[in-house]
């Protein structure tokens, strides 16, 4: 499908147009919802996406959409329905499960979150954000090995993902080697990523005491 619009509003006005005749496109609907989410419209996101599923049921992507607009709302329930529905359109699709795996760590639910993610990986091997997400997992069992694993394994995709090189600072720390700790904390930081300031007052009073 070719677009001729030159600038975001164009896009969305060509898709209007195209919508205009045939609105039973579900495609079309769910480009028109990226475009509004690009622009910051979320309220005529949700609607063009909840229109893109209603056209074709099995355009994961939108379900997949509609789990990213609920979370933006903290809506947790939510994020996890549409995640889900993702998954039953289409079983090998990696992001939703990612997704059901991240909101179930939210929650706490260490055990769910796992399967999930391994489900993720299992799927796409090279899924930054699931391999990342696995291993603060791993952490969170107690298991530092396993997260060092999943966490080198994402920075191995993508060098300046935050979230791996903050696994990678904990599990120097549960080392109590806080120089490392550091390290790592720094360069998690050059990617823009915000610590907990308890992460980094730990590893400040441990380099204090020489670890």
């Amino acid at each position: 499908m070719d677009y001729t619009a030159q600038t975001p509003d164009e896009f969305i006005d060509e898709l209007k147009k195209r919508l205009s005749g045939n609105p039973g496109c579900g495609v079309s609907h769910y480009n028109l919802g990226t475009a509004y989410v690009a622009k910051g419209r979320l309220i005529e996101a949700e609607a063009e996406f909840l229109q893109a599923v209603e056209c074709s049921p099995s355009l994961a992507e939108g379900y997949v959409q509609l789990g990213g607009l609920a979370m933006n709302k903290g809506d947790l329930d939510g994020c996890l329905e549409w995640n889900e529905k993702a998954c039953r359109a289409r079983p090998l699709f990696a992001v939703p499960f990612g997704n059901i795996g991240f909101v179930h760590l939210q929650r706490g639910d260490v055990d769910k979150a796992e399967k999930s993610l391994r489900r993720a990986v299992k799927i796409d091997p090279k899924y930054v954000q699931a391999l990342g997400t696995l291993g603060s997992a791993m952490f969170m069992k107690g298991d530092v090995a396993a997260a060092e694993h999943f966490s080198v394994k994402a920075l191995e995709i993508e060098p300046m993902f935050g979230p791996a090189l903050n696994n990678l600072a904990l599990v120097a720390m549960e080392q109590n080697d806080f120089v490392k700790a550091r390290e790592f904390l720094d360069r998690a930081r050059e990617t823009g990523f915000d610590p907990h300031p308890g992460m980094v007052r730990e590893i400040e009073e441990g380099l204090a005491k020489g670890q």
